[in-house]
């Protein structure tokens, strides 16, 4: 399943990639509203990096936030796009929310979890 999240993840890294420096007329649209629109692509990307790299949650959030920075920055570059630092903000707020929606699941998941059968039978003598 790991490499499964991980695709989705680097799957939606290039959607997301492709829609802030594509073309403005290839970029989908929604009824969300430009920072609704930001928010749920950030908090999918946050989520499923935050599930593909558990182990390195902190790191990758890290990193996320520097290429969210790093995109926003390439915008000056793209014709027809324009690089704001509202969108930085909310791109990284989201992505951090959706990293720590994957926190919040891997917790449940351990903390609900069936382990070993308990019996209350006392220590075996």
């Amino acid at each position: 399943m790991s490499i499964l999240v991980r695709s989705i993840a680097w799957l939606l890294a290039a959607a997301v990639t492709f829609a802030t420096l594509g073309p403005p007329g290839l970029r989908p649209h929604s009824n969300l509203g430009r920072n609704g629109e930001h928010a749920l692509a950030f908090i999918l990307v946050g989520l499923t990096f935050g599930l593909a790299y558990p182990r390195r949650r902190l790191l990758i959030a890290a990193a996320a936030i520097v290429l969210i920075g790093v995109l926003e920055l390439m915008q000056f570059w793209a014709p027809g796009r324009h690089a704001r630092l509202e969108d930085f903000l909310v791109d990284a707020l989201t992505a951090c929310i959706g990293f720590a929606l994957a926190a919040a699941a891997d917790w449940l998941l351990t903390r609900f979890r069936p382990g070993p059968a308990l019996t209350s039978e006392g220590p075996a003598e």
